[in-house]
């Protein structure tokens, strides 16, 4: 299988097809559980940003038809606030935009998180009730919070 780069100046874009496990450590940064990441790493698309180095991951699976999900995003800590995630997410948005109607990301109940994702144009969808508490094997917290409930952000494209 041939991988797809995309360039755009000094940032690369690579479409992982093959030894995805070889991201774990930088995809644990925002799942914590391998057992959870292994359930959608491998159904999903999982694209790598680099700018000389690796700086930012993120996997994207096709939930229906219709309906694809943002399942993990993350960006080594030493490269954090300089765009990158930003930038993979403006990536995510417009590779998608054409293959689907809507675009969810599901994150905990952190503010700071469902805001970085509302600038973009996502808008509240749904919560799941515990996700945390009954998908993972130990408690987690995200700036100093434990997170209980999923909640899903939803971007709609218009024809």
């Amino acid at each position: 299988m041939k991988r797809q780069d995309k360039i755009f100046g000094n940032v690369t874009i690579k479409t992982i097809l093959e030894n995805k496990e070889e991201f774990m450590d930088l995809l644990l940064l925002a799942d914590e559980q391998e057992e959870m990441i292994k359930k959608y790493l491998y159904r999903g698309e999982l694209f790598a940003l680099y700018e000389g180095d690796l700086k930012t991951v993120s996997v994207v699976t096709k939930e229906n038809n219709d309906i694809y999900e943002i399942k993990n995003i993350a960006t080594y800590e030493k490269y954090r606030g300089k765009g990158y995630g930003t930038f993979m997410v403006k990536y995510i948005i417009e590779n998608y935009r054409k293959k689907c109607n809507a675009l969810l990301v599901g994150t905990g109940e952190d503010n700071r998180i469902i805001s970085f994702y509302k600038s973009f144009g996502f808008e509240y969808s749904h919560t799941e009730k515990d996700f945390f508490k009954r998908n993972y094997d130990h408690e987690m917290y995200e700036n100093g919070k434990q997170l209980i409930d999923m909640i899903y952000l939803k971007m709609e494209f218009s024809e």
